[in-house]
């Protein structure tokens, strides 16, 4: 299903675009990535509408059966924002020790605050971050919107899972260049 509208007060929620993140092997590269979250950036904070910038710092404490991939303990600097970025005074910074950005964290009384009723996620990777913020802020009530060419992954098969089997249930997905046309061209509704 095409992307259909956005809502009068829609946040932008960029997911785990940090410095420990960028030397992974995407399937993307990540640069266009990069490129495309921050065309986003740019007319969301010309709009005056919410950025969120999420960066992870951990994660959950509960027993699995995979082992992490990392230590718990992360050198300096990896959780830091990508500079390209442009990390702003209004923007919400989220930290995240989870896979979503809405769990043990603040973001969905933040977004409600602002009267934030959609949100459009954009980050790495489809199938972990972006696709458990997704998931969660559709089980909180907002209206999810995907950018399809502004996400990657580190597998083939779990990104197009994601883009295929999950997406359509959460909400409506599209491109980058479809976001940046109707913020330019807002619905008479």
């Amino acid at each position: 299903m095409p992307l259909t509208a956005l809502d009068p007060i829609t946040a932008l929620i960029v997911v785990d675009l940090q410095k420990g993140i960028a030397d992974q092997k995407f399937l993307h590269p990540l640069g266009e990535i990069i490129d495309r979250t921050r065309a986003l950036l740019d007319i969301f904070r010309a709009k005056n509408l919410p950025v969120v910038l999420v960066n992870v710092a951990g994660r959950p404490s509960g027993r699995t059966e995979l082992r992490p991939r990392s230590s718990q303990m992360f050198p300096a600097g990896w959780t830091d924002l990508l500079p390209q970025l442009d990390q702003q005074p209004g923007d919400i910074v989220i930290t995240k020790r989870s896979w979503g950005s809405f769990a043990t964290t603040d973001l969905e009384r933040q977004l409600s605050e602002r009267g934030a009723t959609q949100v459009v996620v954009t980050g790495v990777a489809t199938s972990v971050g972006v696709e458990a913020t997704a998931r969660q802020a559709y089980e909180q009530g907002f209206n999810v919107t995907l950018v399809l060419d502004a996400m990657t992954d580190l597998r083939e098969e779990t990104h197009a899972y994601s883009i295929q089997n999950v997406f359509p249930r959460l909400g409506e997905t599209g491109f980058t260049q479809e976001i940046i046309s109707l913020l330019e061209s807002p619905s008479e509704d």
